[in-house]
């Protein structure tokens, strides 16, 4: 259950904090002591005799003695309890665009109050934020900011969402799950960014309280999760079906990596998955790949070949499908399926023109699927 030793080095690209938030740099720090984690009982774990606890957060079943600490890193047995050690615990801090998450069809040209803590439950080869997700809670600075203090700092900011983003929110589940319904009260929507590998139950009941959720599908092959990921496409699939089956907004990512994910009949099958699990309306954004962590070895995705992947999911019948990571690509901008308009306009994370009038297309009135407002 131990991770691997911590890897140390310089906080990654796009962790750059926004203006007016005093400084917190996601980045090792130096080592906290016990004081400085939270105490926060776990949920979604079931105790067991001799103090061991088996935890059922996410597929892993992570079953504890004392002392242990799960996969994530950052929920601890303690005694025969088990605990969250990074509730309120915030290690990275910013005020993004809501289309840097990617959300497309959420609030366009709003910004989110973006928040991690530490941790994660999954081991992705390629992570862009792998120095805080790949950490445990001692090895990154960290503030308090308990859920009503989330909740104010989004309206403080006029941010009309919170973005529970850059490492995965599942593993600290107690804390986004509180500030979500906090932030509700308060009219701030909440925005879950996530690989996806959660158990049905706590899902169940995070999408009761969340408005919208994008889900990134790492590969469509299960020795891709298997070998890139540490984990299971299968786990992905049922999130996915979920979360479409729920009140709560979807979005997809797919990361294009050449040579490991790129092949053509498995973009599409992976398409068709969307069109006939999920809905043709659920946007999936194909992202440009830049070499970084452990796989350093390959180049950046060719425009082609995202171009290609677009074309092949609008051909097996997605009605919204984007180019992510660049910039000024046509494939950026939302359409109307009915007259071919545009009525999003997007250049990398700016936002034009937005021709949508209660959510239809300003010059058919066709509607076009989303959280417009």
């Amino acid at each position: 259950m131990n991770r691997r030793r911590f890897l140390r080095g310089a906080a990654g690209a796009g962790l750059a904090l926004g203006a007016g938030l005093s400084p917190l740099r996601a980045r090792p720090g130096p080592s906290a002591s016990g004081a400085d984690l939270s105490r926060v009982e776990a949920r979604y774990y079931v105790k067991l005799p001799d103090r061991e606890i088996e935890c059922r957060l996410c597929p892993r079943m992570c079953r504890l003695g004392d002392k242990e600490r799960g996969y994530c890193g950052v929920r601890e047995n303690i005694g025969g309890t088990y605990y969250s050690l990074v509730y309120g615990k915030v290690c990275s801090l910013n005020v993004d665009p809501v289309e840097k998450k990617p959300f497309f069809h959420v609030l366009p040209g709003t910004t989110a109050l973006s928040l991690a803590t530490a941790g994660c439950n999954v081991n992705c080869r390629f992570c862009q934020n792998w120095e805080i997700s790949q950490a445990r809670p001692e090895q990154v600075e960290a503030r308090d900011l308990p859920p009503e203090a989330a909740a104010a700092r989004a309206q403080d900011y006029r941010c009309p969402s919170i973005a529970y983003t850059y490492t995965e929110p599942t593993v600290f589940f107690e804390y986004m799950y509180d500030t979500a319904g906090r932030a509700r009260r308060r009219g701030v929507k909440s925005l879950v960014v996530t690989a996806g590998h959660i158990n049905a139950e706590p899902l169940r009941d995070l999408l009761e309280v969340v408005d919208a959720v994008k889900v990134d599908l790492k590969g469509f092959t299960d020795k891709f999760y298997a070998d890139y990921v540490r984990g299971e496409l299968k786990t992905v699939l049922a999130t996915i079906r979920a979360v479409a089956a729920s009140k709560a907004w979807l979005e997809i990512v797919y990361l294009v990596i050449p040579t490991l994910n790129d092949r053509l009949g498995s973009i599409r099958e992976m398409a068709r998955f969307v069109r006939d699990e999920a809905g043709p309306d659920v946007p999936v954004h194909f992202s440009r790949f830049q070499p970084m962590y452990l796989v350093r070895n390959l180049p950046p995705t060719p425009v082609s070949t995202l171009e290609a992947a677009r074309r092949a999911a609008i051909e097996e019948g997605l009605r919204f499908v984007y180019v992510g990571n660049v910039p000024g690509h046509e494939g950026e901008s939302t359409a109307c399926t009915g007259c071919g308009a545009v009525v999003v306009e997007r250049t990398g994370y700016r936002v034009g023109a937005v021709r949508l009038k209660k959510g239809r297309c300003e010059a058919c009135g066709t509607p076009i699927p989303g959280i417009w407002g």
